[in-house]
């Protein structure tokens, strides 16, 4: 008799903790709906209060004068190469060259950006912080690549074959004939020297093959500058007075 209430007690007990256990809950089904903010939503006073000064203070930043620029500059003013892409190409050498030199004792041999980067023109008139978060709204970084010559000739050729405004700085010559055939291909004035590396400077976006850059992803090595090119933007508005950019000879078809 007692090892049958022995028996029981644990049986009963053993029900017990099972029918208090709970079961994990399951998510069955979600709804939702699209509220507009619009007019008809009333301001809270508290909110807008706490708001306001933050508010005031960023549009203050971005709003500040920085530069002016004489006339509007856009990606579409030229054909293979433009007035943005060549003053970010161009501030993306002069800002960042010292800063990699002096960390490596090289120097850079030339810039490649993208055109698709850049999101908007820079209107004729003062230059500010917002204009410069307006043309480059991305996170991008800058990276300085070591590739061999036969990179950059893989580079040039992508070049030559999209017929594309990519930003290219003006140490880099390329020109294409009729054909849209490589012509002429000059970094600092030399012909381009296939036994030879080079320093390029790209966005980060670019460096992982971003746009079929392919050729990027075989660098020799890769230098992080520490730099956002949106920042590079900013810091050459601010020691520059008024900003000079046209298109010009760098990268052409002869017809």
């Amino acid at each position: 008799m007692r090892i049958i209430t022995q028996h029981f007690v644990i049986f009963i007990t053993f029900m017990l903790c099972t029918s208090c256990q709970q079961k994990d809950p399951k998510l069955q089904e979600i709804h939702g709906k699209e509220v507009a903010m619009t007019s008809s939503i009333p301001e809270i006073d508290s909110i807008k209060t706490f708001i306001t000064p933050y508010r005031d203070h960023i549009k203050d930043i971005l709003d500040t004068p920085l530069s002016y620029a004489p006339k509007t500059m856009q990606k579409t003013d030229g054909t293979l190469n433009s007035s943005i892409g060549n003053l970010l190409a161009d501030l993306t050498y002069e800002i960042s060259n010292p800063i990699f030199k002096k960390r490596t004792g090289n120097s850079i041999d030339f810039v490649l950006l993208n055109h698709g980067g850049i999101r908007s023109i820079i209107s004729k008139g003062e230059v500010s912080r917002r204009t410069a978060y307006q043309v480059m709204p991305f996170e991008n970084s800058v990276l300085v690549l070591e590739l061999s010559g036969e990179k950059v000739m893989e580079l040039l050729t992508y070049l030559a074959r999209k017929k594309t405004a990519h930003p290219v700085s003006k140490q880099l010559e390329l020109h294409l004939n009729d054909r849209g055939e490589i012509a002429r291909a000059r970094i600092a004035k030399e012909p381009v020297d296939v036994s030879k590396n080079y320093f390029v400077a790209t966005s980060d976006f670019l460096a992982n093959g971003g746009d079929h850059m392919d050729f990027f992803k075989d660098a020799i090595n890769t230098t992080d500058i520490d730099y956002l090119l949106r920042n590079e933007i900013i810091d050459y508005f601010i020691k520059t007075d008024t900003i000079e950019a046209a298109v010009d000879q760098r990268f052409i078809q002869i017809q």
